[in-house]
């Protein structure tokens, strides 16, 4: 349900912000206003509080943004506190962050290495993911992961390329136990 929920409000966002022509603009208050909700937990609590009214909220809300960040955002915040669904608020600013990546063409890329990635392997990943897709950028993640012993998981969305040498080691014992010895 929550996905419906993200989806259809972030959906609607993204709509509101081409129709305005200011997709840029709403999108870097997003990612402020996201930013200001994960760095302040009382925030949702606040929200979530069964005591407090809705119209109390929506005051506290406009006091803390208006002026602050434009009256689409600001609207937009007190449309889902209205509607109360201030549970999936970071949900709906990432529904609309992914829809701003993938209207951009900007790809989300995470990388897994056995060692630690130098700036020129870094490059040159990022340069052949961008010549075989259909992304013009790409935000790339690189984490390291020892037990993979070698080779790399890149994960784009949900398509996984596993050339790490534990998943083929995996394969090849897989393999030669289905060997039937005569």
């Amino acid at each position: 349900m929550a996905k419906l929920v993200s989806g259809t409000y972030g959906e609607a966002l993204f709509d509101l912000a081409l129709e305005n022509k200011s997709l840029d603009i709403i999108e870097e208050e997003i990612k402020a206003v996201k930013e200001v909700f994960k760095e302040n937990t009382e925030l949702i609590k606040f929200l979530n509080h069964p005591k407090i009214t809705k119209e109390e909220k929506v005051a506290f809300i406009e006091n803390i943004f208006k002026g602050r960040v434009s009256d689409d955002v600001t609207g937009f915040l007190v449309i889902i506190i209205k509607k109360g669904r201030y549970d999936e608020i970071l949900e709906i600013f990432d529904y609309f962050l992914a829809k701003v990546r993938e209207h951009k063409k900007i790809g989300v890329a995470y990388v897994t290495s056995a060692l630690e990635l130098s700036a020129q392997e870094q490059e040159k990943i990022e340069n052949k993911l961008l010549a075989t897709t259909k992304y013009v950028q790409f935000e790339m993640n690189y984490k390291v992961d020892a037990t993979i012993l070698g080779g790399l998981i890149i994960r784009i969305g949900d398509r996984v390329v596993d050339s790490s040498l534990k998943s083929k080691l995996t394969t090849l014992s897989k393999n030669l136990f289905k060997i039937q010895l005569g």
